[in-house]
């Protein structure tokens, strides 16, 4: 993966950096009349972010840290897009991809000693014709919107989006979309992990030892109404992060073969827009090399409302664990809110200020113990986009 990194310490070899990406952009950008042209945009954004835990607070903190703290994030991503002429096309994603700090959020370390490292997080090319379209590459998943990748390999707490900020909302594989009826069939096949150890008698532990995943979707409009079934299944072993051990998240993943299935409904009320989903995933195996048995099944429901700048959405979770003594049962809430104040637009970029608001309450049950805690996070964000 190329990526370019920026060191606060060494400002002589930050400005090199940036003035070589300056460069390399310009020269795409302005190439000869028989090029591609490369068009270019992005968002930057600072934010202050209080969080505070209630309970078992070690339940939500991964790091540890205290009950109350206030934190000082900021995130660059910048888009390329190039459209080839004859429907083909390709688009590229620049961000940080720091596993550490979720979705691409940098915080501010002690002594402002903290480096950002830009990558190509996501790119992907294809061809987009009248009623069909195939691309290929590390595809977006939208999985801000959509919950079904979130249940599938976070079941036991999907909330608070993980596949958006731990996996960067993205996915390796190859999509093909063809109009069927009033609606749009999507298929794509994903490639999971890649793995090369040998091949056992495991349930799943199949073709090239590798993870695959198919993502079936086919949304249509009936009315005013948009409807959007899915179907997602691990079709060979990959891991899973199914299972938190008592009071702080500790996860274990096994590698087995779930497979999700819901739907999402879009309806309009008047000015607002209102959405719903709901989506059921289960296992069922015995993982390789001689490991547990896994066996487990959830749900998510969500509802959704949006109205001018003000959008907001509730979870509910339930998943049960059952590994073959007394059934673990992990039920979590989850509230997103946030209101979008204009400061400045035109055709070139705008300005916002966002407030926003994510409540997580969880509680954890194995017959013996239980846990629970509740965790807030009071955020401000600026962004500029361009």
């Amino acid at each position: 993966m190329s990526s370019i990194r920026i060191t606060q310490p060494n400002g002589e070899h930050t400005m090199k950096k940036m003035l070589s990406l300056a460069a390399m952009f310009a020269v795409l950008a302005y190439a000869s009349p028989a090029s591609a042209e490369l068009k270019l945009s992005g968002d930057a954004s600072v934010r202050l972010r209080d969080v505070s835990y209630f309970g078992d607070a070690d339940q939500f903190s991964f790091t540890g840290s205290a009950d109350d703290d206030v934190v000082y994030q900021y995130r660059v991503r910048l888009n390329a897009a190039a459209d080839l002429g004859n429907g083909y096309f390709f688009k590229a994603l620049v961000m940080n991809e720091d596993r550490n700090y979720a979705g691409g959020w940098q915080s501010v370390r002690h002594g402002n000693t903290e480096t950002i490292s830009l990558d190509i997080s996501n790119f992907y090319f294809g061809r987009m014709l009248e009623n069909s379209h195939w691309m290929v590459g590390r595809l977006p998943l939208n999985s801000f919107d959509n919950p079904i990748f979130d249940l599938t390999l976070y079941p036991a707490q999907p909330l608070a989006n993980p596949v958006y900020n731990i996996n960067f909302d993205r996915v390796f594989g190859g999509n093909y979309g063809v109009k069927l009826g009033n609606g749009m069939l999507n298929a794509t096949l994903c490639v999971l992990d890649n793995d090369s150890h040998n091949n056992t008698s495991a349930d799943g532990d199949g073709l090239f030892n590798d993870g695959y995943a198919l993502h079936l979707d086919y949304k249509v409009n009936v009315g005013n109404v948009t409807l959007e079934p899915q179907f997602l299944s691990v079709l060979t072993n990959s891991d899973i992060w199914y299972q938190d051990i008592t009071g702080r998240v500790t996860t274990l993943a096994y590698k087995v073969t779930p497979y999700t299935f819901g739907a999402l409904v879009g309806v309009p009320a008047g000015n607002a827009k209102l959405s719903f989903g709901g989506f059921y995933t289960t296992c069922d195996d015995t993982t390789p090399n001689g490991g547990p048995h896994v066996k487990y099944d959830g749900y998510l429901l969500r509802v959704k409302g949006e109205i001018g700048n003000f959008m907001a959405w509730y979870d509910y979770n339930h998943t049960t664990v059952k590994p073959g003594g007394n059934d673990i049962k992990l039920n979590n809430h989850f509230v997103w809110a946030q209101y979008k104040i204009p400061v400045y637009s035109s055709a070139m970029g705008s300005v916002t200020l966002q407030p926003t608001l994510r409540y997580l309450a969880s509680k954890r049950d194995d017959g013996f113990n239980n846990y629970s805690g509740e965790r807030l996070r009071s955020e401000l964000w600026a962004t500029v986009t361009f």
